[in-house]
């Protein structure tokens, strides 16, 4: 037999950022348990409002199923005595169950024999274990500050009001924070505050939103909320602009929605759109609405938790609210273009990027002289280089970044753009920062590229040099993230680029403050990036490691892009494990000598006919090679390298490498030498053996 279950919780209105995470562990939690109790259930909704949690189990067991199980007990030895009668550890045992000593067996442990009660264990009722389940999934939700209320003792994440929980048409009578379990529900705050006597279960969703008006399903009311801002802003003639994490923090702030839209003075639009944005979205939580053209248009839509029979009302409400926010923004914006990014920059020197490190217009000056070095390289303008470096942080002096953090670079951009600086230079103060997250964007501009590079790469020598480096879990100046933004820029631009040597100019730039020990440990850092990102992407380990093995391949992140994909392909071929063993054979054989092997191969000392044909296409491959390396077309090199397969295999075969003739054996040494040279051109294909 089954039920549905039902269990809501009602509270004051619950963090709205937190509540699909709070209803989802809560849901997980409780339905683990009732898995792990054997109780068979069909499918889980899951129920979250500001002002409640719930969870309804379809078709859950009323009881759980019987079941056999063994239980051993004392040893024999111990459980009688030299006359064999029972011990009392024997007796004890046995009444602990419920039986007698000669029902129970005996069973070889391996360990010696033991007395063993083979019991059916009767299975509980799901109304005798659902609280204590509730109670556990509700203590373990991840509610960072608790708080109690009244005179209670009691603690959670907001007051406790009401407590529900139907088994069918059953109340499954428990206590949850001071709160008794009964049938009775509340609806809309406003709409709907009187009391909902629930019959059954499986009409909580029909009635909440029937008589309590309240749209109780959190991925419904997300859905109906986006397609009413997405009509509204369609009505207005733009686009409306979904924020994902807006959108689920207005869905946990209502309980009926109804999009309305609003306006606001053109005036505003001079300034930036993406402060009006932000302000719209930070503080109001209203959508923005864009034209065709990407433009920001006078409107926001605002989501009501009402249905108000005066709509006008709440959008003239919700103007005047707006109204000065933008006022403010405008305010910020207008001062800021009194005075030009330089005149901004100089008050940097007055804040301290780090105590070590200097001031950040020491900073702006280092990113600006590592910047121009990068810019020269890749083919940039160094000039705008410098310059885009020096103003960089300029904007953090601003009033409008100081109110917005997240204009920081976008008003650089716009400063840049009203006081006419080069159109590189303007994109480089936005392009600094990228990319910010997994996933994102890229800068385009070369002078944005050699500033990003410039920024991230100081950070990271810097933040070494004084001792600080990442440990574990902690990593406060996000070197792992500008770390991959390092490599994803250079790698996804093709960049021939040397980073090794960017390391040691950032270092030369900050003086007395980093040794050489420290560039180093910097360096080795950015290679462990290498593996995080060539794992992620699903490139077996062995493969990252045999190029991680070639110090010069992981200098120059394109090259070392190029090698790994060239060792994944050539891992594939039929050929790859005789070579990689093959390598690992070569590589045993001269790690044991205590002198390097000739530079030269004696044609005259060549015996064997395999050790003539393996010496003659060595000597071959590595002429053949050669462009190629150059070119950086290593899948090529391998391509040819594995047509060695057989002759390795044959020499190894026939040929006494370790021959008694020490002329002989040296220059076979020397020949195994240049093999393994050979396919060091690449990466260290030994590494690849299984």
């Amino acid at each position: 037999m089954s039920r549905d279950l039902l269990i809501e919780l009602g509270t004051e209105e619950l963090p709205p950022k937190a509540l699909a995470s709070l209803s989802a562990a809560l849901t997980d939690e409780f339905v683990r348990q009732l898995d792990e109790a054997g109780l068979n259930h069909g499918a889980v909704e899951r129920f979250a409002a500001p002002r409640r949690l719930a969870l309804l189990v379809r078709d859950l067991d009323e009881k759980q199923a019987d079941r056999d199980i063994e239980r051993q007990g004392p040893a024999v030895q111990a459980a009688f005595d030299s006359d064999g009668n029972p011990t009392k550890a024997a007796q004890g045992f046995a009444a602990s169950l419920g039986l007698t000593v000669d029902q129970l067996g005996r069973q070889d442990t391996g360990k010696g024999e033991r007395l063993v009660a083979q019991i059916t264990e009767q299975g509980k009722s799901a109304a005798e274990l659902i609280p204590a389940f509730f109670t556990q999934a509700i203590q373990k939700l991840p509610i960072p500050k608790r708080m109690r209320w009244g005179k209670r003792k009691v603690q959670f994440v907001r007051p406790a009001h009401w407590l529900v929980a139907l088994f069918g048409d059953e109340v499954i009578p428990f206590e949850l924070l001071d709160l008794q379990s009964g049938r009775t529900s509340y609806g809309h705050r406003f709409h709907a505050p009187g009391a909902i006597e629930l019959a059954t279960a499986s009409e909580y969703a029909q009635r909440i939103e029937n008589d309590g008006h309240v749209l109780a399903d959190f991925d419904r009311r997300k859905a109906m909320i986006k397609e009413q801002t997405l009509a509204a802003g369609k009505e207005a003639g733009g686009v409306a602009q979904i924020n994902p994490e807006l959108l689920n923090e207005v869905t946990a702030l209502v309980e009926w929605p109804e999009a309305l839209m609003g306006s606001f003075d053109d005036d505003f639009l001079r300034v930036p759109q993406e402060a009006l944005i932000s302000a719209m979205e930070e503080h109001q939580k209203y959508f923005s609405v864009l034209d065709n053209d990407g433009k920001l248009m006078p409107r926001f839509i605002t989501i009501s938790n009402i249905q108000s029979k005066d709509p006008q009302q709440v959008i003239h409400g919700n103007e005047k609210v707006i109204r000065p926010r933008l006022a403010d923004a405008a305010f910020f914006y207008d001062n800021d273009c009194k005075r030009t990014l330089a005149q901004h920059a100089e008050g940097l020197a007055n804040v301290v990027f780090q105590q070590q490190l200097g001031t950040v217009a020491d900073k702006c000056q280092r990113i600006g002289g590592l910047a121009a070095v990068i810019a020269e390289q890749m083919g940039g303008d160094a000039t705008n280089a410098k310059l885009a470096g020096e103003l960089s942080k300029a904007d953090l002096n601003s009033e409008m970044v100081g109110e917005f953090d997240t204009m920081q670079g976008i008003m650089g951009f716009y400063m840049a753009q009203r006081e006419g600086q080069p159109e590189e230079v303007a994109n480089a103060l936005y392009e600094q920062y990228l990319p910010r997250f997994a996933g994102d964007s890229l800068p385009q501009s070369k002078t944005g590229m050699a500033v990003s590079l410039a920024d991230k790469i100081d950070t990271l020598v810097g933040i070494f040099g004084i001792g600080q480096k990442p440990s574990g879990t902690k990593d406060p100046y996000a070197l792992r993230r500008a770390t991959l933004g390092v490599l994803r820029i250079i790698i996804e631009h093709e960049l021939a680029l040397d980073l090794r040597e960017l390391l040691d100019k950032a270092a030369e730039q900050l003086g007395e403050r980093i040794d050489a020990a420290q560039v180093d440990d910097a360096f080795e850092f950015i290679k462990g990036r290498y593996r995080a990102i060539y794992q992620e992407q699903g490139i077996a380990t062995p493969v990252i490691l045999s190029v991680l093995a070639i110090d010069d391949a992981c200098r120059k992140p394109l090259d070392f892009d190029r090698r790994v994909k060239a060792v994944a392909a050539f891992q594939q071929r039929e050929e790859a494990q005789a070579l990689a063993a093959a390598n690992k054979r070569v590589s045993n054989i001269l790690a044991k000598l205590d002198t390097a092997p000739a530079e030269e191969i004696d044609g005259a000392l060549l015996e064997d006919e395999a050790e003539k044909t393996l010496t003659n296409m060595v000597v071959a491959a590595f002429e053949q090679t050669y462009e190629l390396l150059e070119a950086g077309d290593y899948a090529s090199v391998l391509e040819m390298l594995a047509q060695l397969r057989e002759p390795v295999d044959t020499f190894f075969d026939t040929v006494m490498v370790m021959a008694e003739d020490e002329a002989v054996r040296n220059n076979r040494l020397a020949l195994l030498a240049f093999l393994r040279d050979l396919f060091l051109n690449v990466a260290d294909i030994s590494l690849l053996q299984e």
